[in-house]
């Protein structure tokens, strides 16, 4: 499915829990028709519990409601809690479940990692919040630093048609709103709400498996004045690293904003290992300390900016499904910068140079190795087979046990 450029919208950057979560459960109770929400991870917390009450009631007022969610990343979502939804109405669909292998779950690769509601057709998130309490400040010291966008305009109408498409093989019940959508021309679509112009871009493993690295390509090549990427999980490909460092060298303020307390300790080694090769040319790396960074958001310039799911590691440019929303205006840019910036000031520390270089002689041919496998890892993820995305609609648990047929036969 391919979008299109639409101008007209109205974006509003929401950090962290505290701005989303209130957000997006007042939308859901504001509810008319139809609320599609997608995500990777849906936990039994107390975010999730107030989820689920908020979608039970949704859907108990006639709203038709459709929820995704991840079969790893959200692979406890089961039993009560999950068919309390669907006794309510609610269609719960899990991407790819996978059985547990001694407790473990091995279904790692090729998950949908995507974060997305829409309600109504006319209102819509996306970014990288999931839907859980680390999210929220008083979960403690892993809880994440994150954003998300609150969307309405245009763009949101190709939002819509996305999710729909994807519930549309599971979904037994489809309403009049549910057929499936046709392909819309490169043309206005749906009312103006705001000045912004913005572009839905998705990533598969089918027709568009480096829609989002290419965007980041472009945007990096365009550069000429500034370049602001914070990413959770910083290992992209190799095109990716030496098109920053060459805007670098001609004169681009390069910063990077990335982890320094991370929630998987093996993402900032393997970010670390890529610092000498980008610090040498003069991009600026910045670690977040305050807790776990999960964002995974980025500017260039005064115009161009983005916020959405995607990592910029081999998981999300190479094997999961993601979405993100580019934008091009010019005081979303603006607000994006000045958020970021205060990150920059208050709660980063710089990495320099000497440091990097002082340790540089044991990682120098682990570096090697780490640069040999970016250039070459796409090639040999497309020698994988292809993965088949399949959906499977929970159904709901009877309220009671129902008899056996020999017991009914006697009743």
């Amino acid at each position: 499915m391919n979008f299109h450029w639409r101008d007209g919208n109205r974006l509003q950057l929401l950090e962290n829990g505290e701005e989303f979560f209130p957000a997006v459960f007042e939308a859901i109770a504001a509810a008319e028709k139809e609320v599609l929400l997608e995500t990777f991870i849906f936990f039994k917390d107390k975010v999730g519990q107030e989820l689920q009450q908020t979608l039970i009631a949704a859907a108990e007022r006639g709203v038709s409601v459709d929820v995704t969610v991840d079969g790893y990343g959200s692979a406890d979502l089961d039993g009560d809690f999950a068919a309390a939804m669907a006794r309510a109405g609610v269609r719960v669909h899990v991407f790819d479940p996978g059985k547990r292998v001694l407790g473990k779950r091995l279904n790692v690769f090729r998950r949908m990692h995507r974060k997305i509601v829409v309600v109504d057709g006319d209102l819509a998130f996306i970014g990288g919040i999931n839907f859980s309490a680390d999210h929220l400040g008083d979960f403690g010291p892993a809880a994440k630093q994150d954003y998300a966008l609150r969307v309405e305009g245009p763009v949101v109408h190709d939002i819509h048609r996305f999710s729909l498409a994807n519930i549309s093989a599971t979904s037994k019940h489809r309403r009049w709103w549910h057929r499936r959508p046709r392909t819309q021309s490169n043309g206005f679509v749906g009312v103006s709400r705001g000045e912004a112009r913005a572009l839905f871009v998705t990533r598969d493993n089918n027709d568009h498996s480096n829609d989002i690295e290419q965007h980041y390509l472009q945007a990096i090549r365009d550069a000429r004045s500034r370049l602001l990427i914070a990413n959770a999980y910083f290992f992209p490909g190799y095109r990716v690293l030496r098109e920053i460092r060459n805007a670098a060298r001609r004169g681009v303020r390069v910063r990077l904003i990335l982890q320094g307390e991370p929630d998987m300790p093996i993402a900032k080694f393997g970010a670390r290992m890529l610092y000498n090769y980008l610090m040498s040319d003069g991009v600026e790396i910045h670690e977040y300390c305050r807790r776990p960074l999960h964002g995974k958001v980025a500017l260039a310039d005064y115009e161009w900016s983005t916020v959405g799911s995607s990592n910029l590691d081999p998981l999300s440019l190479s094997l999961n499904l993601e979405a993100n929303l580019i934008i091009r205006d010019h005081s979303f840019n603006r607000q994006l910068h000045e958020n970021l910036d205060r990150l920059l000031q208050q709660d980063c520390r710089r990495i320099p140079l000497e440091r990097i270089i002082r340790g540089y002689w044991w990682r120098a041919p682990l570096a090697f190795i780490i640069f040999h496998f970016l250039r070459h890892f796409p090639q040999w993820v497309g020698l994988l087979p292809a993965h088949k995305p399949r959906l499977q609609l929970l159904d709901p648990e009877p309220l009671e046990p129902s008899p056996a047929p020999l017991q009914r036969e006697h009743q």
